[in-house]
């Protein structure tokens, strides 16, 4: 199957527009009902627009659905109504993504978000506030005011969303080492496997499970070649998928066939393609494993590479089973021991105190599409009442100066990441 054949099955990356919901407009109405003279102005507030949420679902480890879907818009509010019954507000758009996809902002390239636990929530476009309506405009020199704001537009953005799959351990090597078979004997996965390079077209994912409710989730990765940076075989499009790795296990065939690389010719390429992908990548600390330990003159050659490489290589066969607890018990140790130190660094990070942070957007700065606590559903009208009828009497524009139509000032900031989806009236 060809490169683009592959993309088309897994899909990794897609860039989709998200656009808040508009405001409703404020009404402009007066009272009028019997036996009560001049009831005054009782025009309602437009309901505010839905936001547009990003939201980490296990379960999920592709964004196909995404990839035939680019726009992504939340519900308007309605406008308001006479009797000072305000517009109903616009429902959000939650779109699920998988765990650990990474969000951009196309057009300046900056990360926004990176999902990695389930649940997790992100806002990427907030709906437009609410149109005041014309009671908010009376006062004592204009009783009777026949205006009313209209609603304001919502965020807009083009995003790009980019999968990285999150993992233990990550299993390399060239086409038809045994990857998939090895796969399937530690893991519940059901891989596809077939004598034949390339039968893995995406990456794959499984639970190791051991004594001690204990858990690993292993990534098998499609076969390497030499020259995958430059797009030979499947290319190097999959690589990015164990960047998130703690461990890389590296599965060399002990006996290749004829015309194949040998086991040392087969880790130097693969060691190549890793560096030139990512150096970062290829300091990852690593397991050398040599496969098809049934097979005849293969502990021998074992030996060589050992020898060859100055590294132990443990010695496995996928066909059998032998080797596979040693091997499971000692991927457990190696995680274990690198969980460790990830905490120790942790808590060093935490006892030194949040670094010092220079021009980093603050998260409660007022916003069109937003208000003070960063929540388009909260009521705006606090703390703000008081200057609003001394401002008008002083004939100062409603607006601020601004022209209530344009657009939503430019986006240079991430929303709000720790907020959750408003619930639901």
């Amino acid at each position: 199957m060809s490169r683009a054949a592959a993309m088309r099955l897994f899909v990794d990356e897609v860039v989709i527009h998200v656009r808040g919901g508009r405001g409703g407009d404020g009404c402009v109405s007066f009272r009028r009902e019997k036996y009560v003279p001049k009831g005054g102005p009782d025009g309602g507030d437009g309901g505010h627009g839905g936001s547009v949420w990003l939201r980490a679902q296990a379960g999920l480890d592709t964004l196909l659905d995404l990839a035939g879907r680019h726009h992504w818009y939340a519900e308007d509010g309605r406008p308001g109504s006479g009797a000072n019954r305000h517009g109903r507000r616009g429902q959000d758009r939650i779109v699920n993504v998988p765990v650990g996809t990474l969000v951009y902002d196309e057009q300046t390239g900056q990360l926004l978000k990176d999902l990695v636990e389930d649940g997790q929530t992100v806002r990427v476009a907030a709906g437009g506030r609410g149109g005041k309506g014309n009671s908010h405009f009376a006062n004592s020199v204009n009783q009777a005011p026949r205006e009313a704001q209209p609603g304001r537009l919502g965020r807009a953005r083009i995003l790009r969303l980019e999968l990285k799959l999150i993992a233990d351990v990550g299993l390399v090597g060239m086409p038809n080492a045994g990857k998939s078979t090895l796969l399937s004997r530690i893991t519940h996965a059901r891989p596809r496997i077939a004598p034949y390079p390339f039968t893995t077209k995406e990456p794959q994912l499984g639970i190791l499970e051991l004594t001690g409710f204990r858990r690993l989730v292993i990534a098998d990765l499609p076969g390497l070649i030499e020259g995958a940076h430059e797009g030979a075989g499947l290319g190097d499009i999959f690589l990015r998928h164990i960047e998130r790795t703690r461990l890389i296990v590296h599965l060399i065939d002990l006996c290749p066939p004829e015309g194949s690389p040998t086991p040392l010719e087969a880790h130097a390429i693969i060691r190549r393609e890793l560096e030139k992908y990512s150096p970062a990548l290829a300091q990852k600390r690593e397991v050398i494993v040599g496969n098809k330990l049934d097979l005849t003159d293969a502990a021998a050659a074992a030996d060589a590479l050992a020898a060859a490489i100055g590294r132990p290589v443990l010695r496995i066969s996928g066909v059998t089973g032998a080797g596979l607890r040693e091997l499971s018990e000692q991927l457990w140790a190696i995680i274990a021991e690198i969980r460790a130190d990830e905490e120790r660094e942790a808590q060093l990070l935490a006892a030194a105190g949040p670094p010092e942070l220079v021009g980093v957007f603050d998260d409660n700065e007022p916003h069109d599409g937003d208000v003070a606590n960063g929540s388009p559903h909260a009521d705006d009208r606090a703390g703000d009442d008081g200057n609003r009828t001394e401002d008008r009497a002083a004939g100062l524009d409603p607006w601020g100066g601004r022209d209530p139509f344009d657009d939503p000032p430019a986006i240079d900031d991430p929303p709000d990441a720790d907020d959750a989806p408003p619930e639901k009236p």
